[in-house]
C-alpha cells in the first residue's frame, strides 16, 4: 500500500472518508473510540516515596544498615542512632534535589495547550489539540502551530518550519502535488505537515493521517523509551569504591576478630569489637558528603541559568570529552539574519550600507515591498527570510509598514515552489512597479537590464558571469541567496507569471543563522580543555560547514560526513570513523544515537546538546544531555540531565568546570575521610596485635565520625572553583576512585596520622592510667583529622591556593576544636564521653603532635607538588 505522501488528495479523502465538509459529530466520537486522543503516551513519573527509598540502593548504605542492625542486637544503641540519622539524611537530601529539579523544570513548561481550527459539521471551529482525530480537516495559517501529521490538500503559498523535527532553521515551501518516492525523509515531504511545527508564511488545509504516538513526534518518543540512561562516572567509581571498600573492611574485621579469639577474649565481646571497628571504618557520611556537595553545586549552577535535573548529572559534566551539539538554536541564533548584500557591483557587508546612495536605498525598499512579513513588539510573523529583510530595513531606519504604506500594494503573484519567485504590484510616485524576488538561477535569466551608479545599462555577459560568481561564492559559504529585481509595467496592467521576464536586476542579498556571539568563545575553550565538541544537524552540508569554519569547530572538510553515508556505515565501521569525524549533517533521530554511542563505545563521555523533538532521544542515550531551556520542546527537557535557562552554548562550558571542580572537591573529600579512618584503623592494630588496652572507647569513635569526619569534609567539598581544572584533559572514566596512587596517599596519609596518635597513646601508658592514654589518642586524632582538612583542600600547598581562600575549612576547624575542648573540660561531659583530665603539659604534647602530620603533608607539597 502506497504511503499518504504519494496518494493525491481525492485517494487520500477517499481512504480516509472524509468530504470538505469534515467530519460530524458522529464520526468523532468513533474515530475517538479507534484512534484514542491525540497526545503523547507519558511515561510513568517516579513517586517521591520511590525517589526516597531508591537512595537506599547504595552497598555502602546497605552494609551502614546491617551494622546499625547488629550494633542494635549487641546494645551499641548509640551507634545504631548515629548511622541510621546520617543514612536518613543522605535520603532526604538526594529526595529533596530531585524534587527541587523537577519543580525547576514544570516552571519552563508551557501551562495551555495549544488549539487547532478544525472543519466539523460544515462549520470551521476551535477545539483544544488533543480532540483532533483522524481525518480531520486542519485549517493552517501564519503563526499557527500543526498538532497532527496530516496531508495537505490545499496550499496557498504555504511555508512550515519544521526545525524542531528536521533540524533544518530554514521554512519548507508546501505542495499538494503527490510524491512519488516511496522511502522520502521527512525534510522532503513537502506535502505532508507534521506535528509540533509550526505556520510562517501562507495558508492551507491538512487532512490529519497520524494523532499521538502514530504521529512523527510520537515514534520519537518510543526511541526514547529505547534510548537507555546512562550511570555517571562517579557512580560508577563509588559502586567500585564501595565493593573494594566493603571488601576490605569485612577481611580486616575478620581478622581482628580472629585475633582476639586467639588470645583468649570472650566471643561477643571480640565481636562487638570487630562490628564496632567495621563501624569506625566505613566512612558512613560519605553518601551525605556527596549529596550535600552535589546539591551545593546545583544552587551554584542555578545561578549560572544551568538547572540539574539529575543530581550525578554535575559531576558527569565535568568528566565530558565529547559534546555532540546541535546546530540550530544551540550553536546558532536560529534566526536568518543578511549577511552582505551585492549591489551596484560590489560586495557590501550589511552593517555598510549608505541609504543616501539611491542604489543601496532602493535595494532595501524593495525588500521591504515585495515581502509579506511584519515584526511588531519582538513577535515576528512571516518566512524567515523575508523577516530577515525586515530587520535590515529597521536596521537603517525604515519601518516595513511605513514603507509600504507610502508604496502601497495593487497585486501579488505569491511564491510558488516551482517558480521560485514572488512578484508584488506597488505604486511608486505616481509610477506602477512591479518588484521580483527569488532564486538567483530562476531570476538571472529573466533580466535584461542592471542598476548601476551610471544609470540603467543594458546587461552583459560580463555582468552575468559577475553576478553568478558573487552567488556562488555566498552558496559556498552557506549563505541563502535572494536576487531582486523590478520594472515599470502600465497603470492597472493585470499581470500573470509570463511578465516575469525583462527585468531590471537591483541587487542579491545573502542571509543565513548565524552563530551566536559566544559560540566561537565557547568552542575555543573547549578545545583547550581536551573536550572534542561536535556539530550534529539536520541541515545542509555546505551551511553546516560554514558555520563549523566560522566558530573554529572545523579544519578540514574530510571531517564532515552526511546521513545517507552514515545509513549505509554499519555500527563498527561507524565507530572506526568517528574519532576523524566533526560536522555531521542531513542526519535523522536513528543517526544521533549512533553517533552518540559510537562515541560512547570508544569509551568518551559523551555530552549532546539539542532543543528539538529530534534531539530528544540522543539526549537520553548519551551520557549527559542538555536541553535548552527556553527554545527546547518539552520533549527535549523530559530527556535530558540538565537545562540551560539561557540557551547559551557557552553556559556549558561554565557547568563542565564546575563539574571538574565538584569531582575534584568529592575526590579530595573522600581521601580525607579515608585517610583519617585508616589512622584509627592503624591505631586499633597496633595495639591489638601488641596486646594493648583498647586506645578508644565506643563513644569516642562515635564523636571522631560525627565531628571530625562530617564538618571537614563537606568544608573541602566547598573549596572555590580552580581556575586551573580547564587547563587538564578530561579525566579517564575508567580509572577508578580507589586506585594505587590513592590508596598510597591514603595508607600514608593514614599512617603520619596513626603515628602521632600512637605516640601519644603510648606517653598516656607510661603515666600508668589507660583512661588518660585513651583520652589523650582521642584527642590527638581529632586534632590531627581537624588540622588535616586543610591539607586535603588540593594537591598544591596551602600556602599555593590560599590559607583563607576557603573560610568553611576554617569554621568546620573552630567547630571541632571548640567541641572538642567543652567535652574534655566540661564536667557534665567528660564522664560521658569518658575522658580523663589532662594537664597542660599534656594538652601542649597533643598539639604539637596533632600538627606534626599536616607539617609534614605542606613540606612534600611544597618540595615536590608545586615544582611539577
Amino acid at each position: 500500500m502506497s504511503e499518504y505522501h504519494q496518494q493525491t488528495t481525492v485517494e487520500v479523502m477517499e481512504k480516509l472518508d472524509v468530504t470538505y465538509q469534515g467530519l460530524s459529530d458522529y464520526d468523532v466520537q468513533r474515530r475517538q473510540e479507534i484512534y484514542g486522543y491525540n497526545e503523547l503516551a507519558e511515561g510513568k513519573r517516579t513517586s517521591t516515596f520511590a525517589v526516597f527509598f531508591g537512595q537506599f540502593k547504595d552497598l555502602l548504605v546497605i552494609i551502614l544498615l546491617v551494622a546499625a542492625f547488629i550494633s542494635f542486637l549487641l546494645g551499641e544503641v548509640e551507634s545504631t542512632i548515629v548511622i541510621l540519622i546520617v543514612v536518613l539524611l543522605n535520603a532526604i537530601l538526594g529526595t529533596v534535589q530531585h524534587v527541587k529539579a523537577e519543580q525547576s523544570l514544570e516552571s519552563l513548561k508551557a501551562l495551555s495547550s495549544p488549539l487547532a481550527k478544525v472543519m466539523r459539521n460544515n462549520q470551521l471551529v476551535e477545539i483544544p489539540s488533543e480532540d483532533v482525530v483522524v481525518g480531520d480537516l486542519l485549517s493552517l495559517e501564519a503563526g499557527d502551530y500543526i498538532s497532527a501529521d496530516g496531508r495537505l490538500v490545499e496550499s496557498h503559498n504555504l511555508q512550515i518550519n519544521e526545525s524542531s523535527l528536521t533540524g533544518e532553521s530554514l521554512a519548507v515551501s508546501k505542495s499538494t502535488a503527490p510524491i512519488q518516492e516511496e522511502h522520502v525523509p521527512i525534510a522532503e515531504k513537502t506535502n505532508m505537515a507534521f506535528t509540533g511545527s509550526f505556520v510562517t508564511n501562507g495558508r492551507g488545509v491538512v487532512i490529519v493521517t497520524a494523532i499521538g504516538m502514530e504521529s512523527e513526534i510520537g515514534k520519537i518518543a518510543n526511541l526514547l523509551d529505547t534510548a537507555k540512561e546512562k550511570k555517571t562516572p562517579l557512580q560508577v567509581s563509588l559502586n567500585q569504591f564501595g565493593e573494594k571498600l566493603a571488601l576490605g573492611i569485612t577481611m580486616i574485621c575478620v581478622a581482628i576478630f580472629t585475633i582476639d579469639l586467639f588470645r583468649g577474649r570472650e566471643l561477643v565481646e571480640s565481636f562487638m569489637f570487630a562490628v564496632s571497628l567495621a563501624v569506625a571504618a566505613i566512612p558512613e557520611a560519605l553518601g551525605s558528603i556527596v549529596t550535600i556537595v552535589l546539591a551545593f553545586g546545583t544552587q551554584k549552577m542555578a545561578k549560572e541559568h544551568a538547572i540539574i535535573r539529575k543530581l550525578y548529572a554535575v559531576e558527569s559534566l565535568g568528566s565530558v570529552s565529547v559534546i555532540c551539539s546541535d546546530k540550530t538554536g544551540t550553536l546558532t541564533e536560529n534566526k536568518m539574519t543578511v549577511q552582505h548584500v551585492y549591489v551596484n557591483q560590489k560586495v557590501i557587508p550589511h552593517d555598510q550600507l549608505q541609504t543616501k546612495h539611491a542604489l543601496e536605498k532602493s535595494l532595501l525598499i524593495k525588500g521591504l515591498l515585495c515581502n509579506n512579513a511584519v515584526e511588531r513588539d519582538q513577535n515576528e510573523i512571516g518566512d524567515p527570510t523575508e523577516i530577515a529583510l525586515v530587520k535590515l530595513g529597521k536596521q537603517y531606519n525604515f519601518d516595513e509598514l511605513i514603507v509600504r504604506n507610502l508604496n502601497p500594494r495593487i497585486m501579488e503573484i505569491p511564491f510558488d515552489s516551482d517558480r521560485k519567485l514572488m512578484t508584488t504590484v506597488h505604486q511608486v510616485n505616481k509610477q506602477t512597479v512591479m518588484i521580483t524576488k527569488g532564486g538567483v538561477d530562476v531570476l538571472l535569466p529573466k533580466i535584461n537590464r542592471m542598476e548601476t551608479s551610471l544609470g540603467i545599462v543594458t546587461v552583459t555577459d560580463e555582468h552575468r558571469n559577475k553576478i553568478e560568481e558573487v552567488n556562488h561564492d555566498f552558496s559556498a559559504n552557506g549563505l541563502r541567496v535572494l536576487a531582486i529585481a523590478y520594472k515599470e509595467i502600465r497603470t492597472h496592467q493585470a499581470i500573470d507569471v509570463q511578465d516575469e521576464r525583462d527585468l531590471i536586476f537591483v541587487g542579491l542579498i545573502a542571509m543565513m543563522d548565524p552563530p551566536r556571539k559566544e559560540s566561537k568563545a565557547a568552542v575555543e575553550s573547549c578545545i583547550k580543555a581536551g573536550i572534542k565538541p561536535i556539530m550534529i544537524t539536520g541541515d545542509h552540508k555546505i551551511t553546516a560547514i560554514a558555520i563549523a569554519r566560522e566558530i573554529g569547530l572545523l579544519k578540514d572538510s574530510s571531517e564532515v560526513i552526511e546521513g545517507p553515508e552514515i545509513e549505509r556505515l554499519t555500527d563498527q565501521q561507524l565507530e572506526e570513523r568517528v574519532e576523524g569525524l566533526t560536522v555531521y549533517a542531513r542526519v535523522t533521530p536513528e543517526h544521533k544515537i549512533r553517533i552518540v554511542k559510537a562515541w560512547q563505545e570508544k569509551g568518551h563521555v559523551v555530552a549532546m546538546t539539542g532543543d528539538g523533538v529530534n534531539d530528544g532521544p540522543a539526549l537520553k542515550q548519551a551520557d549527559i544531555g542538555v536541553a535548552m531551556g527556553i527554545t527546547g520542546t518539552e520533549v527535549a527537557k523530559d530527556a535530558s540531565s540538565m537545562v540551560l535557562t539561557d540557551d547559551n552554548f557557552s553556559t556549558i562550558v561554565s557547568a563542565i568546570a564546575n563539574g571538574r571542580s565538584i569531582y575534584s572537591n568529592i575526590k579530595n573529600a573522600i581521601l580525607f575521610l579515608l585517610s583519617g579512618n585508616a589512622g584509627a584503623i592503624f591505631v586499633v592494630l597496633y595495639a591489638t596485635v601488641l596486646g594493648l588496652p583498647l586506645p578508644f572507647a565506643p563513644v569516642h569513635l562515635l564523636f571522631i565520625n560525627l565531628l571530625t569526619d562530617s564538618l571537614p569534609a563537606i568544608a573541602i567539598g566547598l573549596e572555590p572553583h580552580n581556575k586551573k581544572t580547564m587547563k587538564d584533559k578530561p579525566r579517564d572514566i575508567h580509572m577508578p576512585l580507589l586506585n594505587r596512587r590513592v590508596t598510597t596517599q591514603v595508607v600514608l596519609e593514614g599512617l603520619l596520622i596513626a603515628i602521632s596518635t600512637t605516640i601519644a597513646f603510648r606517653i598516656g601508658l607510661q603515666a600508668g592510667d589507660t583512661l588518660t592514654a585513651s583520652t589523650m589518642a582521642f584527642t590527638t586524632l581529632c586534632l590531627s583529622r581537624l588540622i588535616h582538612g586543610f591539607n586535603s583542600r588540593s594537591k598544591e600547598s596551602i600556602f599555593v591556593i590560599g590559607v583563607f581562600s576557603n573560610m568553611y575549612t576554617w569554621l568546620a576547624f573552630i567547630i571541632g576544636f571548640v567541641c572538642l575542648h567543652v567535652v574534655l573540660f566540661h564536667p557534665a561531659l567528660t564522664s560521658m564521653f569518658e575522658v580523663a583530665p589532662l594537664s597542660w603539659r599534656q594538652l601542649g604534647l597533643i598539639y604539637g603532635l596533632s600538627v606534626m602530620p599536616f607539617l609534614v603533608n605542606q613540606w612534600y607539597k611544597v618540595l615536590f607538588v608545586r615544582s611539577k
